[in-house]
């Protein structure tokens, strides 16, 4: 059992905003021949489109056997391959042309030598001239001192709080709905010199860094780091 699979019920609930990056993800598919690695795979938010849209084999993995059963119900039909697995130990029979990490996903590893594990292991599973896409935001202290400590909702009674964590580089998110705390969510944050850090040791270059999935220049004002990187 996983930690997050308390929280697959209502995981799209609070993924609904995000909506620009599934388009960016499945051009990018567009672009390779399958199969498409997609690393923490989640309810399918991602890979179902990808496969729906592109015809081609998503290879989803995943830790939470809850968030999996969801993307299998949701993707019955479509050329999906769900495994259940640690995205920090993946590996593949064959190399191939595309491994994303879509929505964050990187930011629940708490260490930075296991952002560095998965960045290994996503070279190792591409051919040359392969990419690894994906993207984490790019944290601002002006967002994290208005939003501490507040509590949002959505349908149904559910709700969040969200607390910063600043020596430790981390956002917590306590999730439940009406009286009932389902548990809390981990975020790690890094820095631009820690992202371009893991793709030096990894062995990977940068093909392109985006403030944005419309292809917006990164500067000082992006809350959001969309990196695609090519292994030579």
């Amino acid at each position: 059992m996983s930690e997050y699979d308390a929280f697959a019920a209502d995981y799209d609930v609070w993924a609904a905003e995000m909506t620009d990056d599934v388009g960016w993800y499945v051009d990018l598919a567009r672009e390779v021949q399958e199969p498409i690695v997609e690393l923490g795979v989640g309810s399918g938010r991602v890979a179902i489109p990808i496969a729906r849209d592109t015809g081609r084999r998503v290879i989803g993995i995943d830790r939470s056997p809850a968030m999996l059963a969801i993307a299998r119900e949701r993707g019955e039909g479509l050329p999906l391959d769900l495994r259940e697995g640690d995205m920090r130990a993946f590996a593949l029979d064959e190399p191939v042309e595309l491994v994303i990490c879509p929505f964050r996903a990187l930011q629940h590893l708490p260490t930075w030598a296991d952002k560095r594990r998965v960045f290994e292991r996503a070279a190792a599973a591409l051919r040359p001239g392969g990419r690894f896409a994906w993207n984490v935001f790019a944290f601002s202290p002006f967002i994290a001192a208005r939003i501490e400590g507040e509590r949002t909702t959505r349908e149904g009674g559910r709700w969040q709080v969200i607390r910063n964590v600043p020596a430790f580089n981390r956002i917590d998110i306590t999730r439940g709905r009406g009286d009932d705390t389902h548990g809390v969510v981990q975020l790690w944050w890094g820095t631009k010199s820690e992202w371009d850090g893991l793709l030096d040791v990894a062995g990977l270059e940068v093909e392109a860094l985006y403030g944005g999935f419309h292809r917006e220049p990164f500067d000082d004002e992006s809350l959001e780091y969309v990196y695609v990187a090519r292994k030579p």
